[in-house]
């Protein structure tokens, strides 16, 4: 594992610890001698996060479309700034720079993104692992909504296994490392079942 996507907030949120758990895992990141792939911005989580990373003298690599370099202030202060044409290219580019990919708290364009890469992991598309940093319960209500739709016959408990949860950063930098996906001849049988 070289990088790792972050799905974050361009808010800070209403609470500080949000603040902390970005500081937190950019630091993580750097121990780990891991880049930070991210949206580019320079505003709330997702400024704090790439600070981080930078002031650690890591590796922070943004992608962020035309359209939003102004709107959420483009970082130029990262290693890498790629500006792409829109929010397709951004997440494209996010994913196939990354070797994991995880959120933290966010508004919907987080948890879109987080979605998109947890149904890709599902489906077979790629074998990274995804996680959530689940720093004061933020996301206790999402796992809450999974959890019911596996006991309504939606997804099967496989899929949501494939999820990482953890509040600590360097705990769950470790499972993202240890993860490993079902085995290749699983993904035919898994997806006959669905």
């Amino acid at each position: 594992m070289k990088a790792v996507c972050v799905y974050c907030g361009s808010s800070p949120g209403a609470n500080p610890i949000y603040t902390e758990a970005a500081q937190a895992f950019g630091r993580a990141l750097v121990a780990s001698n891991l880049a930070l792939v991210y949206g580019g911005g320079k505003v709330g989580l997702m400024g704090v996060i790439a600070d981080t990373v930078m002031a650690g003298g890591g590796r922070a690599i943004g992608v962020i479309p035309e359209l939003l370099v102004d709107k959420e202030v483009g970082h130029v202060g990262l290693t890498e700034l790629h500006v792409v044409p829109d929010m397709h290219h951004r997440k494209k580019m996010m994913a196939d720079l990354s070797d994991a990919f995880v959120a933290l708290p966010g508004g919907a364009g987080t948890l879109e993104e987080l979605f998109e890469v947890y149904t890709w992991a599902q489906l077979g598309y790629h074998r990274k692992p995804v996680g959530v940093l689940n720093i004061g319960g933020f996301y206790d209500p999402l796992m809450a909504l999974l959890d019911h739709t596996v006991r309504e016959g939606f997804m099967r408990q496989t899929y949501r296994d494939m999820l990482q949860t953890d509040g600590d950063p360097v705990a769950l930098i470790a499972r993202l490392k240890r993860y490993h996906a079902p085995a290749k001849d699983k993904w035919a049988d898994l997806r006959e079942n669905v």
